[in-house]
């Protein structure tokens, strides 16, 4: 028996229609059409090929998109002062800086800039120190993605084992933080954790956020057990690369009860969840509730 597939595209595609929804609803009821500014400094292939799939799925939910390219030679305080016109346009709802930043740029100290209620990626000190509190905030996308592709397979995360190897600002340690709130049981593992294949076999769910390709093998897995691919690596073998993870995916969908692929499983719910958060910010920054976009 093999693992169920947790289809991401799929999911993505749904919470989009959600969000398009809203975004025609606050549109035509209030005058109100969400804006997302992304900003890329330098051309880094990568990071050009992600920028332009976020400014385009953007523009299909009915939003505004607002693209700033800057050399990679733009100082730290050129980057500043485009986050700070775009802390004050009230036609910007969410601010995005593409990161990995070039090295003479300060990445925290620009996350920081951004106000923290039309910061998306919710990376900020504010929404981070809020998500710790339990304080209601933007969440970071791509563990909100996370947790809504484990639900499909598992409504309740209550009293569950939950394992996370990673403890990154971006990813780890916020992922954490929204297990707690669903009363999973976390441990969070990395690369000082002793007998981490130990660790990993004890989950009842488990994600894998460690940069290291299909380093999660098939003995490392319980039975049954649930698991989500956080990674995006290129491998290249005879030749030719391929896109892979962070789990050994043939080995563990033998094992596990529900596994996420890569591509296709939380990646696709990362761009779906940020456009999610843009439409909150907008209806945040004009006094209204923010929607849930939930199941």
């Amino acid at each position: 028996m093999t693992a169920r597939i947790i289809d991401g595209k799929a999911l993505a595609a749904e919470l989009r229609g959600k969000v398009a929804a809203a975004a025609a609803s606050l549109a035509r009821d209030r005058g109100l059409v969400p804006g997302l500014a992304v900003v890329l400094v330098g051309s880094n292939p990568a990071s050009e090929i992600y920028v332009g799939s976020k400014t385009k799925l953007a523009a299909g939910t009915g939003m505004r998109s607002f693209d700033h390219r800057l050399l990679e030679t733009a100082s730290e305080s050129d980057v500043l002062a485009l986050i700070g016109r775009l802390n004050a346009d009230p036609d910007v709802h969410g601010i995005l800086v593409q990161l990995p930043l070039p090295k003479h740029i300060d990445g925290q100290k620009v996350v920081a800039a951004i106000d923290p209620r039309k910061d998306v990626d919710a990376f900020s000190p504010m929404n981070a120190g809020m998500l710790s509190s339990g304080l209601p905030a933007l969440v970071p996308c791509t563990p909100l993605g996370c947790v809504m592709l484990v639900k499909t397979v598992r409504p309740s995360l209550e009293g569950l084992e939950a394992v996370v190897i990673g403890r990154s600002r971006i990813v780890g340690k916020p992922l954490v933080q929204l297990l707690l709130v669903e009363n999973a049981t976390v441990t969070i593992a990395h690369s000082k954790t002793r007998n981490l294949a130990e660790v990993c076999r004890r989950a009842d769910v488990l994600f894998a956020a460690t940069g290291r390709a299909e380093m999660v093998r098939g003995h490392w897995v319980k039975p049954g057990a649930t698991v989500v691919d956080i990674g995006i690596n290129r491998v290249d073998e005879g030749g030719k690369s391929r896109i892979v993870g962070d789990v050994a995916f043939d080995e563990v969908r033998e094992i596990a009860g529900a596994i996420t692929p890569v591509p296709g499983g939380v990646g696709p719910m990362t761009i779906a969840c940020l456009l999610a958060n843009t439409v909150r910010a907008a209806c945040a920054l004009a006094g209204m509730p923010m929607p849930a976009f939930s199941r």
